[in-house]
């Protein structure tokens, strides 16, 4: 595998910093992106510079193979891995469409409302494909049902009829540094908020939007 590729993250002054990863940390990367994406029930921050650097990668190890002597066992083992890289890699791009398409009008709005300098949830393809989306999906809607109905009918709301991510919902997690304080939301009436602390490699079953900034931050692994 080649070098460690080079990824370009913003620190809180807004500013780029190149962080060098090896192979086996840009993958374990890919593998933490993609089963946060999995798990969670909102589209998470769009991760699009680890994904051209796995392309690379992978382009990189392609070409090591067809260097390589025909007949020699760890050929066919490293193409069992490269194999195993590309399912990850369309597993969690295909995981962000099906949310794109689910929840675009909220993808689209928070977008928009976004400060400048804050990570997009959306990398630039999948910002041109939401739009194209919600264009194609009230086009639909006007040519089939909405053109035959009274003018004051002719408009819908998309925000308000499309559901929102459930963030209420419970996902499974394992820490990856301690936490302290973390306010918990009673589940019954009778109940009150109370606060725990998260140890590391400790795994729980917690409300999403209670961890969510520890997903953002990589404080903990959804599994």
């Amino acid at each position: 595998m080649a070098e460690g590729p080079e990824l370009r993250e913003l620190d809180s002054d807004g500013s780029s910093e190149e962080l060098v990863l090896t192979p086996a940390q840009l993958i374990r990367s890919l593998e933490q992106a993609w089963l946060n994406e999995k798990f969670a029930p909102e589209l998470l921050e769009s991760k699009s510079e680890i994904v051209e650097c796995v392309m690379e990668q992978l382009d990189h190890m392609e070409s090591n193979l067809k260097r390589a002597k025909h007949g020699d066992l760890k050929v066919s083992i490293h193409r069992m891995e490269i194999e195993r890289i590309r399912y990850v890699l369309s597993s969690y791009l295909r995981c962000r469409l099906v949310k794109i398409e689910k929840f675009f009008p909220h993808i689209l709005e928070k977008e928009k409302s976004h400060a400048e300098g804050e990570p997009s949830v959306l990398s630039p393809e999948e910002f041109a494909f939401a739009k194209e989306y919600m264009a194609n999906t009230e086009t639909y809607l006007k040519n089939v049902a909405l053109k035959h109905m009274p003018p004051n009918l002719q408009k819908v709301d998309l925000l308000r009829l499309v559901p929102k991510p459930n963030l209420d919902s419970f996902v499974f997690l394992r820490v990856q540094e301690r936490q302290e304080n973390i306010l918990v939301e009673p589940e019954t009436d009778e109940q009150r908020e109370y606060v725990i602390d998260l140890e590391e490699g400790s795994q729980h079953l917690i409300r999403y939007k209670t961890i969510a900034p520890l997903v953002a931050s990589g404080a903990v692994q959804l599994i």
